[in-house]
């Protein structure tokens, strides 16, 4: 995929869509990856046992990614680094991201160390039902020793990716993830299915060491680029530069700042790990694998359409906030948010009413049952509600880190955790895991009401006037779109076919013509938005087949 590089400042709020287009089709491919990971996980292992230990292993060092790497980091880091190479020069931007490269390797490995050695007592706190199965404790602790350096790879990846970012390349960096999945895929099955055997490892184990090949090749594969931008490491180290300061000071409340979700899925997995099957009256197999398989489906959209609108506008949101007036800034955020909805509300939709129709066909294979399938949309069912809601904080935290203020989403997030304790206590027992993806959906939209309520204190109105009617307008067209999906859906259920075409048939249809529907009733309603996002997604396409 080829890089795009800004080199004008005043582009940047028209760059944005272009940019979201390009990082859009990346990260599409990277998630659909990642749906073949989870089949290959489904067919193999199922819902139970051995997919939950490794969903809660793999948990504890994705979640310090999430909260030191691929969040913090790089919302801090992208943003220093495009003012000093704005205000100093390439050079001292470079000697910026030698020392920050040098403080990280050596604080991750570090924590990276005492995780390894505390690891029994982080399943402990993490999923304390898992020692009531026996053996799913220890098989855990395993597991989560194996994959704890993919802390420090990924870390080094996230780096990678806001220097390209930085510079105005968003195709190498976004597509980088879509190598860890291959890596972890390949790598993993002949890990654990070809040559594990041979030499005393478990198949899940085997999955377990196939994500650090897929984390080395998510950083290897950016080193091109990096190359070409002109980027080479030396080891550094200047706790006193300017530039490392501000990356640390924003950092700090930054780490709390983008955790609200993935603390939230960490405090779900506590409360999933201990539901009780009301059959038989023990801690039942399986909660943890159906919030994980649900919650896939859910990160398709934020990906494909939230991080790639946030990675693009946070360079010129970067730029334009040094403006005193804010009037670039607000329409550039404004704009993206538009964007957002455009594209995550009628998917939110479209989650809810197909939930169940979609998870049979992508992981109703080997292991996994109709029962698992059940539980999966129904949980996937409570996740869409805050779909929206998670595609919107993506964008919004970074834009307060711009503004070099980390504090206020820090403090929201903290009352978000809160609040997501709360609700699972009070849902958990009459829903199950329902009850917790109800809960964490309804966080994450208090979590963007008050981002978006403290922005407007911070840089003025966001063009409510347009952006309110514009999702009010979106909405609307939802509807129809939803009728349509279970009318088809409902009416291809009864058509003589079965398994796999079934399955595929139902999906495909009840999809496309709600598709068209939603398009039909965009025009009708004159979202001014719909013109840039099918250009933004598909232009480039489409301008190769008007070609031939």
């Amino acid at each position: 995929m080829q890089d795009v590089a800004i080199d004008n400042p005043e582009r940047g709020r028209s760059s944005v869509a272009r940019n979201a287009g390009i990082v859009s089709l990346a990260v599409m491919a990277s998630r659909v990856l990642g749906l073949v990971r989870d089949q290959v996980f489904a067919i193999f292992f199922g819902a139970g046992l051995y997919y939950d230990a490794f969903l809660t292993a793999f948990r504890i060092p994705n979640l310090l990614r999430d909260l030191f790497a691929e969040g913090a980091l790089s919302a801090a880091f992208v943003t220093t680094f495009s003012q000093v190479l704005a205000t100093k020069g390439e050079a001292e931007a470079i000697r910026l991201s030698n020392r920050v490269a040098t403080l990280m390797i050596l604080v991750i490995t570090a924590i990276s160390l005492v995780a390894w050695w505390h690891a029994p007592a982080i399943v402990h706190i993490l999923a304390p039902g898992f020692y009531d199965v026996p053996g799913k404790a220890e098989l855990t602790i395993k597991l989560t020793r194996i994959m704890i350096p993919f802390l420090l790879l990924v870390a080094l990846a996230a780096q990678a990716m806001g220097i390209l970012n930085a510079r105005g390349r968003f195709g190498i960096p976004a597509l980088a993830s879509a190598f860890f999945n291959v890596g972890s895929i390949v790598g993993g099955l002949l890990l654990g299915f070809v040559i594990g055997p041979a030499i005393g490892l478990s198949a899940i184990e085997g999955m377990a060491y196939g994500t650090l090949i897929g984390g080395f090749l998510q950083f290897a594969v950016q080193w091109p680029s990096l190359i070409r931008t002109g980027f080479s490491y030396r080891p550094m180290i200047s706790l006193s530069d300017p530039g490392v300061r501000q990356i640390f000071s924003l950092m700090g409340p930054a780490i709390i700042g983008t955790a609200a979700v993935q603390v939230n899925v960490f405090v779900n997995t506590n409360f999933a790990s201990s539901i009780i099957d009301p059959v038989t009256g023990a801690v039942a197999n399986g909660p943890v694998s159906w919030l994980s398989y649900a919650f896939r489906f859910m990160q398709f959209p934020i990906g494909v359409f939230g991080v790639a609108i946030a990675t693009a506008a946070l360079p010129p949101l970067s730029r334009s906030s040094a403006q005193t007036d804010y009037i670039e800034f607000r329409k550039t955020l404004a704009h993206s948010l538009a964007l957002v909805f455009l594209l995550c509300v009628p998917s939110a939709v479209g989650l809810a009413v197909l939930g169940r129709p979609i998870v049979a066909l992508i992981f109703e294979h080997g292991r996994f049952t109709a029962f698992d399938t059940v539980q999966t949309g129904d949980a996937l069912a409570a996740y869409s509600i805050g779909l929206a809601g998670y595609a919107a904080v993506k964008v919004l935290s970074p834009a307060f880190y711009a503004l070099g203020d980390a504090r206020t989403p820090m403090l929201i997030s903290l009352g978000s955790i809160a609040v997501n304790y709360v609700m699972n206590s009070l849902l958990v027992g009459p829903f199950g895991h329902v009850g917790l993806a109800f809960s964490t959906s309804t966080v994450a939209l208090v979590n963007f009401i008050l981002l978006t309520l403290f922005m407007r204190r911070r840089v003025g109105p966001l063009e409510g006037s347009r952006l309110g009617p514009t999702l009010a307008r979106i909405c609307v067209a939802s509807i129809p779109m939803a009728a349509v999906a279970w009318l088809v859906s409902e009416f291809c259920a009864s058509l003589p076919l079965a398994g796999i075409v079934l399955k595929l048939v139902r999906v495909s249809a009840a999809i496309t013509l709600a598709a068209i529907v939603f398009y039909a009733a965009c025009r009708l309603l004159r979202i001014e938005e719909l013109d840039e996002a099918i250009e933004a997604i598909a232009g480039r396409y489409l301008r190769v087949l008007k070609r031939k």
